[in-house]
């Protein structure tokens, strides 16, 4: 079994190659929290992939971890976290969550996959032709990590980049204090109400008022909403007017014409 979430698309599609690849069932964690119910696991090979927020696991995935239940332990647990960069010690946290209920994470892995984080400055999306080499090459990192997933093997195998410890254990918590709020969000007169804001929000954070998305206050800030409006209309705090848009299967299909 492989879980993912996704806002943008990266992480779904890993997870839906890995699942292809290597004949497991595929699952959306955002759709198995709706539930709110107890997930189940099989007592085989238990996969997550998310996407690195802030050099450590989106929220909901912790969250998601800390109410999986199996009747026996999953024999070989693994993870694949997609990044722009690197990974901090997302793995830590990752082996952390999974320690705290008894069970050992066996494996970990990154892969590089296109920018998606627009809400600071010096922060953007990559230029087409980078985004673009990047997907090329995560076919061969997904393929790579598919052989070692088949052998089983014990590894942790993650790009943490420079200065890992302090990117996860002093600028992830700061960030995740005074930047995972969805109330700097706003939309422009340029919206025409068409709703994939509301659509796309993995959490169904966002609905449409009057014709206009307001947001609620389960954001994973996954900036699904923003990447996904058609008209960029959509607007973090003032940060994101003049910033690009990144949605896998838009970029995808650009680099197979």
């Amino acid at each position: 079994m492989i879980f993912y979430f996704s806002g943008t698309g990266n992480s779904r599609w890993v997870a839906e190659r890995l699942g292809e690849l290597l004949g497991e069932s595929v699952y959306s964690i955002a759709d198995m929290l709706v539930r709110e119910d107890t997930f189940t696991a099989s007592e085989d090979r238990l996969g997550l992939v998310f996407p690195v927020y802030s050099w450590g696991p989106p929220a909901v995935v912790l969250e998601f971890i800390a109410n999986l239940y199996s009747v026996c332990t999953p024999k070989y647990i693994f993870f694949v976290c997609t990044c722009g960069d690197d990974t901090g010690k997302t793995p830590e946290l990752i082996c952390r969550a999974f320690a705290k209920k008894g069970w050992q994470c066996n494996a970990g892995f990154s892969i590089i996959m296109p920018n998606t984080y627009v809400s600071l400055p010096g922060f953007d999306v990559d230029p087409l032709q980078v985004a673009q080499k990047k997907l090329k090459e995560s076919e061969n990192r997904v393929k790579e990590i598919v052989e070692k997933l088949s052998r089983r093997e014990q590894i942790m195998d993650c790009h943490e980049g420079a200065l890992p410890w302090m990117k996860t254990y002093i600028v992830r918590p700061l960030f995740t204090h005074f930047l995972m709020s969805a109330k700097p969000f706003w939309v422009s007169d340029a919206c025409i109400s068409c709703g994939k804001c509301e659509k796309v929000c993995p959490l169904h954070n966002v609905c449409l008022v009057d014709g206009k998305p307001e947001w609620g206050n389960h954001c994973a800030m996954c900036l699904a909403c923003y990447h996904h409006c058609p008209k960029h209309a959509i607007d973090y705090a003032g940060l994101t007017r003049k910033k690009g848009q990144y949605v896998f299967d838009t970029v995808k299909k650009k680099a197979l014409l």
